[in-house]
């Protein structure tokens, strides 16, 4: 899959969405990328946490299953949909004037995940 089609992989299979300037999070189902029915009920979610100050921390990742439940062709797979759920993430977050939310992708990476 292209980055492209990644993009539209996410839009039609978000089962939830939820963006404010304090964060938020994203949730997809995995089901019809894995293209398997062991992976049915396989759901990826990335969030953000507001570090305060209008600024919000790295974008994370989490799963309702073991990364390691997966063969290694489908965890290759599964590392080029993090990156992409992430990307994609941070551009609904990333608004264009501000003075914390203008940073590039890498900058936002680079911040802690979490104030506490």
């Amino acid at each position: 899959m292209t980055k492209l089609d990644l993009m539209e992989y996410i839009e039609n299979n978000t089962l939830k969405l939820e963006t404010s300037s304090r964060g938020g999070g994203i949730e997809i189902d995995l089901a019809e990328y894995l293209k398997s029915e062991k992976y049915d009920d396989y759901k990826m979610t990335a969030y953000q946490n507001y570090l305060g100050g209008g600024m919000l921390g790295s974008i994370q990742n989490s799963f309702n299953f073991q990364k390691d439940e997966l063969p290694i062709t489908q965890y290759e797979k599964l590392e080029k949909m993090i990156d992409a759920l992430n990307r994609y993430f941070h551009n609904l977050t990333n608004h264009e004037g501000d003075q914390w939310e203008s940073a590039t992708f890498e900058e936002n990476q680079s911040r802690s995940a979490s104030a506490y």
